[in-house]
């Protein structure tokens, strides 16, 4: 029994040695990726002319403010991703703990409503990441990266 935890800790360790390894190549491809379409932006914005505010700027101004907006983007992605997980783990202990206590029915009730909490959560923090850049006329759908 004991070699089974020696070897889940070995391939943890791999996995993780592994993981670090290739992090740094995929951030570099994703930062080259988010660069690139910072650079096609300021040409449309160039081109169109739609947003005076941004076609006044500079383009180390304007690449400056949506690479900092893509930046921004990714890490209030992370931080809804983990909010919305903590949200549904929560679900799922709550609606375990009034199932085991009161029966299916109170199980799916604050499953239904853990749900429901769980969504409205994700989608406030989806449009209050939005929002800054919405404010300034920045597509956003431009600079994402998925």
């Amino acid at each position: 029994m004991i070699w089974l935890v020696e070897i889940a800790l070995v391939l943890l360790l791999l996995g993780g040695g592994w993981s670090m390894v290739t992090r740094n190549r995929r951030n570099r491809q994703r930062e080259a990726l988010i660069m690139r379409r910072v650079d096609a932006y300021i040409e449309t914005i160039r081109r169109e002319r739609r947003n005076l505010e941004l076609a006044a700027m500079t383009d180390l101004e304007l690449r400056d403010l949506l690479h900092a907006g893509a930046h921004n983007l990714k890490v209030a992605e992370q931080r809804r991703t983990w909010i919305v997980l903590g949200c549904g783990i929560a679900t799922v202990l709550g609606a375990a703990l009034a199932g085991s206590q009161q029966g299916w029915m109170s199980f799916g009730i604050v499953g239904s409503v853990g749900a429901i909490v769980t969504y409205g959560v994700s989608e406030f923090l989806a449009r209050r990441m939005r929002a800054p850049l919405e404010k300034r006329g920045v597509d956003i759908d431009r600079l994402m990266v998925e």
